[in-house]
C-alpha cells in the first residue's frame, strides 16, 4: 500500500485480465519466490538482522513486487530503477546501496475463506512513496495506476465504478480513518495484527455475503457477492 501526502492518497493498480484477480483494482503484490528467502539478502539489507522469517522473505517479495509492477523502488528515498530485466538481487546489488525492510510497516493479515479452491495468505505493507521517483506500470499484470484518496476509493468501489474485491476494499476503508501517511503507519504499529479469515452467508433467497468478525478494527465487515469466487468481481 503504497502512501504519498499532501493530499493523502494511496497508489491502486488495475491487473490485466488474465491471471490472479483480473480486470480489478488492487494494491501492487504478488507471490513469494525462493529467491526471497536467500541469504545474500543479508548484504543488501542494513536492518536485515533486525528481523526474522517469514518477515524478511514478506518485505523483500514486497518490494520487489513493487517494482516490478510499477518501477518504483521502495527501501530508499533516492533511486529510481529504470531496468527492470535484471533479477532484482542483481539489480540491488549494482546500486551499492542499503535497502531497509523497516521502511515497511505490517498492516494486517488476511487468509482466503476455506471455499476457495485456490486460496492465499496476503500480509499487507504500508510504505510511503519515494518523492522522486514516478510510477511507470509494466503493461503486463497491471495495466494502469491510480492515485485516490482512501475514502474516495471506497466509495468508488462501493458505486461500482472501480471493481474491487473484499479484502481490498475492507483495508481501505481501515486506511480511510487516517489523515496522511504518518497518522497510519503510526496506527498501524500501535495495534496488534489479527489474522483475518472471511467466512462465507449463504442466505435464504441465494445471496452470497462475505463477513468478518464485527469486533475487528475494520468499519466495513461484509461484503455481498454475486459470484461464488472470491478472486473474481463482486
Amino acid at each position: 500500500m503504497l502512501l504519498r501526502d499532501d493530499p493523502f492518497e494511496v497508489l491502486m493498480i488495475r491487473r490485466g485480465s488474465h491471471g490472479a484477480f483480473p480486470s480489478i483494482q488492487v494494491f501492487p503484490g504478488g507471490v513469494i519466490e525462493d529467491a526471497d528467502r536467500a541469504p545474500h539478502w543479508q548484504e543488501a539489507f542494513a536492518d536485515f538482522d533486525q528481523f526474522e522469517e517469514p518477515q524478511r522473505a514478506l518485505r523483500i517479495g514486497a518490494i520487489r513486487e513493487v517494482l516490478e509492477e510499477t518501477g518504483v523502488l521502495i527501501g530508499h528515498d533516492t533511486y529510481k530503477v529504470r531496468d527492470r530485466s535484471e533479477p532484482f538481487f542483481k539489480t540491488v546489488q549494482s546500486l551499492h546501496m542499503d535497502l531497509r525492510l523497516g521502511s515497511l510497516t505490517h498492516f494486517a493479515h488476511w487468509v482466503t475463506p476455506t471455499f476457495e479452491p485456490k486460496r492465499f495468505e496476503t500480509h499487507f505493507y504500508l510504505a510511503k512513496f519515494p518523492t522522486d521517483q514516478n510510477v511507470e506500470i509494466d503493461n503486463s499484470e497491471a495495466i494502469s495506476a491510480e492515485w485516490l484518496a482512501p475514502d474516495e476509493a471506497v466509495k468508488l468501489a462501493l458505486s461500482g465504478e472501480r471493481p474491487i474485491i473484499f479484502p481490498t476494499l475492507a483495508n481501505l476503508s481501515l486506511l480511510a480513518q487516517s489523515g496522511d501517511s504518518e497518522h497510519a503507519i503510526n496506527m498501524a504499529l500501535s495495534r496488534a495484527t489479527k489474522q483475518i479469515q472471511p467466512e462465507l452467508v449463504e442466505h435464504s433467497d441465494g445471496r452470497l455475503e462475505l463477513r468478518i468478525p464485527s469486533t475487528s478494527e475494520y468499519p466495513i465487515t461484509n461484503w455481498v457477492m454475486t459470484t461464488r469466487s472470491f478472486s473474481k468481481n463482486p
